[in-house]
């Protein structure tokens, strides 16, 4: 039993889509399969765009409609003839989508957001069962908001992992003995019926939730690069790929910001010692990447990108000297505010925190410390990490740039900079 999951560059359009039915049609008869898929494209950040300009109460009507031809013609290319049940499918979501824009509350964002970004998921799984269907791979739609359990800490869920084990043990086995099922990422439910999202990104830690709870032999996310790189290719012009890497590996790769996996990935398949494969969409026939419980010698230092950071700083009104009493009010405002922390220092005078910049999360954090401390930020900063980092590493990354703070430790090395030209190198 295995899960495959596929993220929205490899439903992107029809060709895409066809892809999918490509290789899953080298696969074995009878193969017990979950595959996993993300929202089409950039179907989020274009959601993300209407629902801000909905609660902003500025005209979305127009971004909505491109939207729904997105995906119209996406359905078109794939099923050209008219009775074809997609249709009904996709004009359903929309009609229950203009339904919460059009009775959004002022005080609910977070809320609000995961009732309307979910969406994206819900459609190109619909849009990639009936194709599936259609050319002779009988599948099941599973609505993963009714096995996977999540509580209301809305655009974060948190799982229920003992209902929703339960729940996908008593329920999916069955289904599998007779037919693949197709299922969303990123998304959730809580126990009274609302939608939750798993954080951006969220699809793979969906599918590390289903082999989990399946005990599946392997989980194998597709992507549009070869396999798990030391680098993005898009923004650094030599890169390596990794044959093998170990669990721990990984989940630090994951947590300082590797584009390729979630962070929450790895812990639920390193629990039950599930390999994950990284494998190219475009060149399927190709080994990929296993991340799965093994020892290697060190391996090459991996270059992780992270913009639109933030630092801020905070120092004692009274210029005493920082104090763990301090320290405790700027963690809890963080906490409260939901803001992550990516790299901090701590100095005489002030304490420093490098987080992903969310303007009203940090607005949040400064009109309650403000009293206490003189807050001070700049922002969009780039952070980068090198881990398994050489001198030469160093010196390729910090060249000619503008490095605001820096840490580093027996393997990994991080800086703060403002952005310029070159993104990477």
């Amino acid at each position: 039993m295995r899960v495959f999951k596929f993220g929205g560059a490899s439903v992107k359009d029809a060709d895409a889509v066809r892809n999918i039915y490509r290789i899953l049609s080298g696969l074995p008869e009878k193969e017990e399969l979950v595959i996993v898929v993300s929202a089409m494209g950039k179907t989020t950040n274009a959601l993300e765009a209407i629902y801000r300009k909905a609660h902003q109460k500025e005209d979305f009507a127009p971004a909505l409609q491109a939207c729904r031809f997105y995906h119209e013609d996406i359905a078109q290319l794939l099923f050209p003839e008219a009775g074809s049940p997609v249709y009904a499918d996709i004009a359903q979501q929309f009609q229950e989508l203009e339904q919460t824009l059009a009775t959004l509350q002022p005080d609910h964002w977070d809320q609000q957001y995961d009732q309307v970004i979910s969406r994206g998921e819900l459609l190109s799984s619909l849009i990639l069962h009936h194709f599936l269907q259609s050319q002779g791979i009988s599948n099941f739609w599973l609505d993963c908001r009714t096995c996977l359990r999540t509580d209301s800490t809305w655009r974060e869920g948190r799982v229920d992992w003992t209902f929703t084990e339960s729940q996908i043990q008593a329920t999916l086995p069955a289904i599998l003995q007779k037919q693949i099922i197709v299922t969303q990422g990123f998304i959730g439910g809580t126990e009274d019926g609302f939608t939750t999202t798993l954080g951006r990104e969220g699809s793979d830690y969906s599918a590390a939730i289903f082999a989990f709870c399946l005990n599946a032999s392997s989980l194998t996310i597709w992507k549009d690069v070869p396999g798990l790189l030391n680098a993005d290719p898009k923004l650094f012009k030599e890169v390596t790929r990794y044959e093998e890497v170990a669990y721990q590996e990984a989940i630090e790769m994951a947590y300082y910001g590797a584009s390729v996996i979630h962070p929450k990935t790895i812990q639920p398949l390193a629990n039950k010692c599930i390999p994950l494969f990284v494998k190219s969409f475009l060149q399927p026939e190709l080994p990929g990447t296993v991340i799965h419980d093994c020892q290697h010698a060190r391996i090459a230092p991996s270059f992780i990108l992270k913009q639109n950071q933030c630092l801020l700083s905070f120092t004692a009104k009274d210029l005493g000297f920082i104090s763990e009493q301090h320290l405790s009010a700027i963690f809890q405002a963080v906490h409260e505010g939901r803001l992550k922390i990516n790299m901090m220092q701590n100095s005489a005078l002030s304490f420093s925190v490098c987080c992903d910049y969310d303007e009203d999360r940090v607005q949040q954090i400064k009109k309650k410390l403000e009293d206490q401390f003189i807050i001070k930020y700049n922002q969009p900063l780039h952070l980068f990490t090198i881990k398994n980092y050489d001198q030469e590493s160093i010196q390729r990354l910090t060249q000619d740039r503008e490095i605001l703070m820096e840490q580093r430790t027996r393997l990994t090395f991080q800086f703060v900079c403002r952005p310029s030209e070159t993104l990477a190198g």
